[in-house]
């Protein structure tokens, strides 16, 4: 077996923690090399750049800027070009990752596979980790879109709820009647220092099918299984840098009882219950327990807002959920990227994170 290589655009939200994992988790992941790629020498910046190479990964600058780099303190190991020649598997954690696959990655023959976030709808097959990895189709699916963070809430809920708890074939498609998601965003990460919200503001319904793209990108991810399901999403932002909350109404065929919800959510891998009722007291469970702040589940339910009420097309099943951070977009990044590199063992090399997927916050 030859070496394998990742290669990691950008050092922002998804990429910084992303870069971390990938070097911490090198050795058991049988991977020789993890680089990323930094567009911009800026001094504010350099601990962090320092701290990923401390911790085993290389950094890979356009030679434009190479001097500028050094001159900082901070000595790439390759050209940003060569870097991306050598890898195994490219994780473009930038909002241009549609114009990177067009200008770059359609024209290289090296990398098995190119893998883009949320933002870059149509860049690939779209994936969210247990929800459509049996989708995955090795020699075929060299280019993959991990869905938002508030999309993979969208889909464990449908799953959970609308899908009765299971996502493997056959799928009840008769059980879903429909689903509305109101997603109420956090304004900025905490890491972020522009573009905060200075009042709740709400975002346009772009989509006349769906409303805003957690739907859309929704229902193209489990199109992957064959499944069309009735979602709609609205969204806003409100001014907080904690956790993203989901209000749902999710109407069934099957009635279903809330103590029924409950047990369905506890036995989901990817789902955790809480008694808190603020994002606050559920960020700061993450702060402390998780992987640098990071929960990777796919949303946290508190059970104590649950409720179920009789409807003339069935049932309706309606609560809230928190999305913690970018956690679930970062499992579904190194899953989908494991993947890739040997299809057979990735399920076996995940093992290891899974203490940071909780099942009570």
């Amino acid at each position: 077996m030859g070496e394998r290589l990742v290669h990691i655009i950008g050092t922002g939200t998804i990429g910084g923690p992303l870069i971390g994992l990938f070097a911490r988790h090198r050795k058991e992941w049988d991977i020789d090399h993890v680089s990323f790629h930094k567009r911009t020498p800026l001094k504010e910046d350099r601990p962090t750049v320092k701290s990923l190479m401390d911790q085993g990964a290389v950094l890979a600058v356009d030679e434009s800027v190479r001097q500028e780099f050094e001159r900082l303190g901070m000595k790439p190991t390759y050209d940003a070009t060569e870097a991306l020649e050598r890898a195994d598997v490219v994780i473009d954690c930038t909002p241009v990752g549609n114009q990177n696959k067009g200008t770059l990655y359609e024209k290289m023959n090296g990398p098995k596979g190119f893998i883009a976030q949320g933002s870059e709808f149509g860049f690939g097959k779209p994936y969210a980790r247990g929800i459509n990895d049996r989708a995955l189709i090795p020699g075929e699916d060299r280019y993959i879109q991990v869905v938002s963070c508030n999309t993979h809430a969208l889909a464990a809920l449908t799953k959970v709820i609308g899908y009765t708890g299971t996502t493997q074939e056959p799928i009840d498609t008769e059980n879903l009647v429909k689903g509305k998601f109101l997603f109420i965003r956090r304004a900025t990460d905490i890491s972020q220092d522009e573009d905060f919200a200075a009042s709740p503001s709400v975002d346009k319904h772009k989509d006349s099918k769906y409303g805003t793209h957690h739907a859309r990108d929704g229902a193209h991810l489990y199109s992957t299984l064959g499944v069309e399901p009735a979602i709609f999403s609205s969204s806003m932002k409100i001014p907080s840098q904690y956790m993203h909350v989901t209000h749902f109404t999710i109407t069934v065929r099957d009635q279903v009882e809330t103590s029924d919800l409950v047990q369905r959510i506890k036995d989901d891998e990817y789902l955790a219950v809480t008694h808190k009722k603020t994002t606050g007291n559920a960020f700061s469970f993450g702060r402390d327990q998780g992987y640098h702040g990071r929960i990777f589940n796919q949303a946290i339910i508190p059970t104590s807002a649950l409720h179920v009420s009789p409807t003339p097309a069935g049932w309706d099943v309606t609560g809230f959920s928190f999305t913690p951070q970018d956690g679930n977009s970062l499992l579904s990044s190194m899953s989908a990227a494991l993947w890739m590199l040997d299809p057979q063992r990735y399920e076996q090399q995940l093992e290891s994170l899974k203490r940071y997927i909780f099942k009570e916050i």
